[in-house]
């Protein structure tokens, strides 16, 4: 009698689901690509200079010179869109490590300290060295890492638990506000307004150096990230079931927990501490992606989508013109009350 050698079911619908999948992330990542473009391009096109899209293509990709138009797209605009854009790239995909990582979706570089260290790092060196442009970002990003190790150490129990990591980045974020406060009330009242303005968080803000600084880094982590999206994978089934499959836990969380603070640290230095796009551009993602959750370049370019359209409400849609960070945080703050209900509504609210 012969034995079957066909598939069976289980493993048959096994590869089905995994297809579908595999092609539904797709075509939401793809959308999300052409939907991120057009509104870099609509950025650019809108203002008291109105323009097409074609002349912003053609100015931005140098296909044809116009010395008014390239005047408007390349001197004033560009950087703006370029800003906003590379900022909510490093956000979103920063704040889908986090909350992967930490298995929490309160999980975000808001709420554990990495904004508040890396702007108390950074209003230091405004408010007593009167520093600026790539001194910001170095301190910043020096900041953000001693706030990261920092939480990392007191929240280490053999193992890092979410909980306790949240929450003792949560204490430190207070701690971190109530020193920023401290130094305004010792600056000057130029330097407190510089300060002031710098901590609600604005994607125009930056100057060219920043920004390569911070288009260089996102070109070089997205792709570190997406590497480590293996491991990130595993390290959300918990630390034993990460070590059966052969991953390092430690090695892989010190690694992706780098590429998240780095991240960060840049995105607050280029535009202030813009709150919670790392918080929902994740969700968001997953919402969009379905049953293949937890995708880092879909939550990216949610980031990015998220922050170009705040940047064009807060410039051209408002009355006066307002900065970047107060629109995130009108839109955001519903958002996590809802988000802290519906938690504790399912019993994981600890």
């Amino acid at each position: 009698m012969k034995t079957s050698t066909a598939p069976r079911p289980t493993t048959s619908a096994f590869r089905v689901i995994r297809r579908r999948r595999n092609t539904r992330a797709l075509v939401v990542t793809c959308s999300l690509t052409l939907a991120v473009g057009a509104l870099f391009v609509l950025t650019m096109m809108v203002g008291s200079f109105q323009l097409t899209a074609g002349e912003v293509i053609a100015s931005v990709l140098h296909l044809r010179e116009d010395p008014s138009v390239d005047f408007v797209v390349q001197g004033l605009r560009l950087p703006t869109a370029a800003s906003a854009l590379a900022v909510g790239l490093a956000l979103g995909a920063a704040g889908t490590i986090f909350q992967q990582l930490l298995r929490n979706p309160l999980a975000s570089p808001d709420f554990v300290g990495i904004n508040s260290g890396a702007g108390l790092a950074a209003i230091t060196g405004i408010v007593l060295l009167q520093a600026g442009g790539l001194a910001v970002s170095g301190l910043a990003l020096a900041g953000a890492v001693v706030a990261a190790l920092l939480m990392y150490v007191l929240a280490w129990r053999d193992g890092v638990a979410g909980y306790r990591f949240i929450l003792i980045g949560i204490g430190a974020t207070l701690f971190f506000d109530g020193l920023i406060g401290y130094m305004l009330t010792r600056a000057q009242l130029s330097d407190a307004r510089q300060a002031m303005h710098w901590l609600t968080g604005s994607v125009g803000q930056a100057d060219a150096a920043e920004l390569r600084l911070l288009l260089g880094a996102v070109v070089v982590l997205l792709p570190v990230a997406l590497v480590l999206q293996r491991q990130l994978r595993a390290l959300e089934l918990g630390d034993d079931a990460a070590r059966a499959l052969g991953i390092r836990t430690e090695l892989s969380r010190a690694g992706l927990l780098a590429t998240a603070v780095v991240l960060t640290a840049l995105a607050v230095a280029v535009a202030g501490p813009i709150v919670f796009v790392a918080l929902i551009a994740g969700p968001i993602a997953n919402r969009l992606l379905g049953p293949a959750t937890g995708g880092i370049v879909p939550a990216a370019l949610v980031g990015a989508a998220l922050l170009l359209v705040a940047d064009l409400v807060a410039v051209h849609l408002l009355p006066t013109p307002l900065p970047t960070g107060v629109v995130t945080g009108a839109v955001g703050a519903p958002y996590l009350l809802w988000l802290l209900a519906t938690t504790n509504r399912q019993g994981a609210g600890g």
